[in-house]
């Protein structure tokens, strides 16, 4: 159940007339009351005899009453709007059961508590199965204000006791971080515009997209405007920049004029601010750094989140998961066309895991953004589009650890975000990985090759052996040991090392996981001669440690 207040100015008249009009889109049926203040509210749908507008005027102005009784001693805000939307798959409620919800929500918010008869006045209006509309006026009808302190959260609150009581979806409890919402009106237009997301939504994806590519803030507005969007900068009178709105090509209000959305309203960490701090982090390291393949450095960081994400430190965390984020918002962009739009679900949908109320270090995450732009610039897939199923590969990982590193933390919305996001990103990741697997397998080695690198995978790792060599990945792997041995590599070196890097306890194939870190591993520069003998006697140890049993939600 979600509730969602909306406050304003003025008189209740627009909204009671919007409440028993037909709606912006004919949605409202049957529009009546199901509780008020007194039990005695006039009900505009339920007077046959009488004049709609009468009774409409005739209620707004009782509600309206304590207000107008202070005259200019009224508070700047008089109205408060709160619609309780059930679930699609809730049992549909009567009106009695949605006059106690109404009463429930109003004693909780501070606007009518129980037994106080002289509370502000509110009327709860049902015009549709899954949901009603409150309305109230922000003066007690003996002249003072409510006391409504944090009335959102004790909202919520009510809203989690009201699902559990009346068997309803019970929704993840928020922290207070997410994104605002598209409002009725902003979904109803795109609806009647045949559009899949509105306009906030869609501004909200090109802005992260912006913020994810660009490494100075002179980029981010460029790339803003190549996007197609109108940027509108907030200057004080010194001509510094302090802000900025963005709008979409097209969408106006009734008087023809952009409607514009300040970044900080789309969500909280895409105000200038916010992101002129994520940029600062951004900024290239003073060392020069190695060229290399994007894909493979992408690849590595990625797969170094689990770690950050297991090291105790919150920020370090954080920062990792925002970049994890950022990079999910590019591939998009780089991917074929036939997981595009999968991926870009997964990327919306994970958005919501990037954020806490814990701040994040931006500065342990700059190798996973710093190659994730390079990709997004050169988009050109890593030969037969094994770069993206590698860095898909460890992307699995970093989200499940992501889904219970938010799970230890209570962040309940987030945790539930990570795991919507694996099931995307596993769509992608079948789709992507078994075309590049065929073609690996249909150029496996002799049999004799084989035989002698399962005898050195049976005596390095005995407990996961049997499962590789009968696994159908388990050609391609040895496709790829053949052609790294071909390069020059020593494969057994080769396999040590790929088998160092972590342990497969979590993965649910691994033939598959080895074969991404020893594809990567043999488009490296092979080394020479002496360094293959010194690598033979240092090979690192394999960690010991398993990780917990939440990481094994992870699917492939």
């Amino acid at each position: 159940m979600i509730p969602k207040i909306i406050t304003g100015k003025g008189s209740t008249r627009r909204l009671i007339a919007y409440l028993f009009g037909k709606g912006t889109a004919n949605e409202h049926i049957d529009p009546h009351l199901v509780a008020s203040w007194n039990a005695f509210a006039p009900d505009p749908g339920r007077s046959p005899h009488r004049d709609p507008k009468e009774v409409e005027k005739q209620l707004h102005t009782q509600l309206d009453q304590p207000v107008a009784m202070l005259g200019r001693r009224a508070p700047k805000t008089t109205v408060w709007h709160c619609p309780v939307r059930a679930a699609r798959e809730d049992p549909i409620l009567s009106d009695a059961q949605w006059a106690e919800i109404a009463r429930r929500i109003v004693a909780a918010a501070g606007i009518a508590p129980a037994g106080d008869t002289d509370a502000c006045r509110w009327v709860a209006v049902r015009h549709a199965d899954d949901h009603i509309h409150i309305a109230a006026t922000l003066v007690r009808q003996d002249g003072r204000r409510p006391r409504r302190d944090h009335d959102i959260r004790a909202v919520q609150r009510e809203a989690r006791k009201i699902e559990i009581d009346y068997g309803l979806r019970r929704l993840k409890p928020g922290d207070g971080t997410a994104a605002k919402r598209p409002t009725s009106k902003e979904v109803f237009k795109a609806k009647r515009l045949g559009e899949d997301a509105t306009s906030r939504e869609i501004l909200r994806l090109r802005v992260r997209r912006a913020m994810a590519a660009a490494s100075t803030e002179t980029e981010f507005f460029a790339l803003l405007d190549a996007t197609g969007l109108n940027v509108r900068p907030k200057t004080e009178p010194s001509g510094a920049v302090i802000g900025y709105s963005v709008s979409l090509p097209g969408d106006v209000n009734k008087q023809k004029e952009p409607i514009w959305y300040a970044g900080s309203t789309l969500a909280g960490n895409l105000s200038l601010p916010k992101i002129r701090k994520r940029l600062a982090a951004t900024i290239p390291e003073p060392v020069p750094v190695r060229p290399g393949n994007p894909w493979h450095q992408a690849t590595a960081a990625t797969e170094r989140i689990p770690h950050h994400l297991g090291n105790g430190n919150d920020e370090v965390g954080q920062g990792q998961l925002d970049a994890l984020g950022g990079a999910l918002d590019l591939l998009p962009l780089t991917a074929p066309a036939a997981v595009r739009a999968e991926l870009e679900r997964a990327a919306i949908t994970f958005e919501r895991a990037t954020r806490s109320r814990i701040a994040a270090d931006h500065d342990s995450a700059r190798a996973l953004r710093r190659s994730v732009r390079a990709i997004w610039k050169d988009p050109v897939p890593h030969g037969d589009g094994a770069g993206l199923a590698m860095l898909l590969d460890v992307a699995l990982t970093a989200v499940a650890y992501a889904m219970h590193w938010h799970r230890t933390r209570q962040h309940a919305q987030q945790q539930a975000a990570a795991e919507q996001t694996l099931i995307h990103l596993q769509a992608v990741y079948a789709q992507i990985a078994e075309p590049v697997l065929v073609g690996l397998a249909s150029r496996a080695p002799s049999l004799q090759t084989k035989r002698r690198y399962a005898y050195h995978l049976q005596q390095a790792l005995p407990e996961h052996a049997e499962r590789i060599l009968n696994d159908p990945a388990w050609d391609a792997l040895s496709t790829v040991l053949a052609e790294a041995e071909a390069a020059g590599h020593n494969a057994s070196t080769l396999l040590d090392r790929a088998l160092s890097q972590r342990t497969l306890d979590d993965a649910r194939s691994p033939a598959r996981a080895l074969t991404w870190r020893v594809r990567r591993l043999g488009e490296r520069h092979a080394p020479g001669p002496r360094a293959q003998a010194a690598n033979a006697r240092h090979v690192p140890e394999r960690p010991a440690v398993r990780p917990s049993q939440e990481h094994q939600a992870r699917r492939r």
